[in-house]
């Protein structure tokens, strides 16, 4: 049998055609995949080794992205190009997610923090704790990583945070950190460095606006539930 390429299937079924004529946001996941592979294998096309491998993570692109070249050459008509062109295509998606999230955006709520800070924490399988350092217009004029956890916990340096906080003559400053274990309730330990932070704030006049556990689909605010 004749490996499956592109050019042999119908033209309603050619990926490339349809974005061509329909524009990119047409495409599924899988055909989006399909274009990137080109052929699939001797027994399915390119779209469907593409909906296969999709299948395998539960249609979830980040957990695709997570995906090492060896982990996809185990699908059959994947090989080492094909399997560094997929991982390719995701890392230049998430950088420019990340590009996006360095940009100065005003804050009006807790879902514009989670939706700046979801790209960079939400699917990191060690604990990360960032500060927001706000301006007087509520515009966000920097973002710092400060502590690096593991699995379950990170240590947070109050004295450091406040440090920079000063140094960028910031008003105002929102807390975030992630959790690996995809659960967004507050742990005590979570509570009692917000109340640390917070009381630190008040005594150098730098308010502490808001805390968020984040995790790739779901945050918690700790100002949405009257806790700070």
């Amino acid at each position: 049998m004749e490996k499956l390429t592109i050019k042999s299937w119908a033209l309603d079924d050619r990926p490339r055609e349809k974005l061509i004529a329909k524009g990119k946001t047409s495409l599924s996941d899988a055909e989006l995949i399909a274009i990137l592979i080109g052929s699939g294998n001797r027994e399915e096309s390119a779209v469907a080794l593409s909906k296969r491998i999709l299948k395998s993570v539960n249609g979830n692109i980040n957990e695709l992205a997570k995906l090492s070249v060896e982990k996809l050459m185990e699908f059959k008509g994947i090989g080492e190009a094909k399997a560094i062109t997929i991982i390719t295509a995701l890392e230049l998606g998430k950088r420019r997610q990340l590009e996006v999230a360095l940009e100065k955006p005003k804050i009006t709520s807790s879902k514009d923090v989670a939706n700046l800070m979801q790209s960079i924490i939400g699917d990191l399988e060690h604990e990360e704790f960032w500060v927001l350092f706000m301006n007087n217009s509520n515009k966000v004029i920097a973002k710092t990583q400060v502590s690096k956890g593991g699995l379950t916990a990170t240590i947070v340096d109050v004295r450091l945070l406040f440090k920079r906080a000063l140094e960028l003559a910031s008003v105002a400053i929102i807390v975030c950190h992630n959790h690996p274990s995809g659960k967004i309730n507050p742990s005590s330990a979570d509570k009692q460095l917000t109340e640390k932070i917070k009381q630190a704030g008040v005594t150098l006049d730098i308010k502490l606006l808001d805390h968020l556990i984040i995790t790739q689909k779901d945050y918690f605010s700790f100002a949405d539930e009257g806790i700070l």
